[in-house]
């Protein structure tokens, strides 16, 4: 018997080898007659249990009392015994030749392997970047669908540990196999995060997708201006650009020896629309200009937290790039009213304003906002310790259109700023009022009164009557009141 036993593993091994092959080229396998005593390692593939033939008893010790029967998901019964066994071996037996019972003439085929191939492809549609690759690693047919040109229009990597330089060369080289070096389907690269992506990815994908339209790579610290210069001058279509949190991003060319290094792009002009330069601490005031001068079709640029910006490149912004509607100079702290005026400029396009801790700033700025920029739905002014009431009340007067302000932490902000809102923007939905201590019940009540499609109000630190509160909640039923008010609930 034990010699009997060493020949059985010894053909079953040839047996699972053969099986997980053909597992991974996707082929169909028909149930076929097992030898009498046919031996299976405790290590062996689960396959050759789902696709062996059925078998009434297992036989794992002598003692058969020791046996209890177990369901498998595939419909079969095992059984078990109460105790580990070094090896664990487990023989498969045919019952005596009377009750012997047919094998299944169907193949068995697993329920995801129905599916045809627009149904399946569809579904793999949901599936993010890593998943699909891990898909193309099941079967031929899984492959060939998993590599199917629109499944990548998008690439999307995460994780600190990712070597996102080579995951873009291997991938941009499957992708440019049906189209020699050129990779036409790919318009959207993310590589959020990823601090092991530098210059050397990002030139691989310029040179092979010509037709990327959007590239995010906010926090990579290792890009530099090089290398989004040949992205934008190899990428004509490319419309969003977000290199947020890269600190040697500075520009497009910042000083005067990279702008002689990069002559091929002077004079032209590129179609990017979104431009998210946060936390590039670095770039200063030629570096806007210049951002300004070639990227004219500007709609969207943030620029938080860029400390060296000043008035006087904000002038050359507003000439050049007419079409913003989206500006966020958030916490430069260089920025004054002189800025604020020539922003203004963009009159009627200007939809989202944000200048928070913009110290510099007072209602002499707000003024030429509200006067020449009427279509104005957003402003941001929190920290703007220069504000006051007059400056609301131009605002009130000037952007009936206003949905969202937030004037936190502006001292001198009261009742009478609250009353000029409530008679002008009856359509507030959003309003911060965090930290202004001058507030009194007065103005929410007016608030209340004047504004009934306000949805959020943030009164934290704000020493107001809770009968204030009260009332707006009464006149304003989808309102959401944040406050720091033990007694108000």
């Amino acid at each position: 018997m034990g010699a009997n036993n060493g020949k059985q593993y010894g053909s079953e091994g040839k047996g699972s080898s053969s099986l997980s092959s053909d597992v991974s080229s996707g082929t169909d396998h028909t149930p076929t007659k097992a030898p009498k005593n046919v031996a299976t390692s405790e290590d062996s593939d689960l396959s050759m249990r789902t696709l062996s033939t059925p078998s009434p008893a297992l036989i794992l010790s002598p003692n058969p009392s020791r046996v209890s029967p177990q369901s498998v998901p595939n419909g079969h019964e095992t059984s078990s015994t109460s105790f580990p066994i070094p090896g664990e071996t487990v023989a498969m037996v045919h019952p005596p030749p009377g009750t012997r019972s047919r094998p299944s003439k169907a193949p068995h085929t697993a329920l995801i392997d129905i599916l045809p191939d627009p149904v399946l492809l569809h579904v793999l549609s949901y599936l993010s970047t890593p998943h699909l690759c891990r898909c193309a690693r099941v079967c031929r047919r899984w492959y060939n669908l998993s590599w199917d040109p629109r499944l990548w229009s998008c690439i999307r990597l995460t994780g600190e540990s990712l070597n996102a330089d080579r995951a873009l060369k291997v991938l941009t080289h499957r992708l440019c196999q049906d189209t020699p070096s050129v990779c036409l389907t790919l318009e959207t690269v993310v590589a959020s995060g990823c601090r092991r992506l530098s210059d050397r990815g990002l030139r691989v994908m310029a040179r092979c997708c010509p037709e990327l339209r959007c590239l995010e790579v906010a926090g990579c610290y290792n890009v530099s201006n090089h290398a989004v210069f040949d992205v934008v001058s190899k990428c004509p279509n490319l419309e969003h650009l977000d290199v947020s949190g890269c600190p040697k991003v500075t520009c497009i060319s910042l000083t005067e020896e990279t702008c002689l290094q990069l002559t091929p792009l002077h004079g032209q002009q590129i179609g990017l629309r979104h431009l998210d330069m946060t936390d590039c601490v670095s770039l200063e005031d030629e570096g806007l200009r210049t951002i300004a001068f070639h990227c004219p079709h500007l709609t969207h640029l943030y620029l938080r937290r860029c400390s060296r910006i000043t008035d006087e490149s904000l002038r050359q912004l507003a000439l050049r790039c007419s079409a913003l509607r989206e500006l966020s100079l958030s916490d430069c702290h260089l920025v004054g009213d002189f800025g604020l005026r020539e922003v203004a400029r963009l009159e009627g396009r200007l939809r989202y304003l944000s200048v928070a801790h913009c110290m510099r700033i007072t209602d002499v700025g707000l003024r030429y906002v509200a006067r020449y920029c009427p279509r104005l739905r957003y402003l941001n002014a929190r920290g703007c310790e220069g504000l006051t009431d007059q400056g609301l009340s131009h605002l009130a007067r000037n952007c009936p259109r206003l949905r969202s302000i937030d004037v936190g932490r502006c001292p001198l902000v009261s009742d009478a700023g609250l009353e000029a809102l409530a008679r002008g923007c009856e359509g507030l939905r959003r309003l911060s009022l965090r930290g202004c201590e001058s507030l009194t019940g007065r103005g929410l009540m007016a608030l209340a009164a004047g504004c009934p499609e306000l949805q959020l109000l943030n009164v934290q630190e704000c020493d107001v009557p809770p009968e204030a509160l009260r009332l707006v909640r009464q006149h304003c039923r989808r309102c959401v009141i944040e406050h720091t008010i033990p007694a108000f609930y």
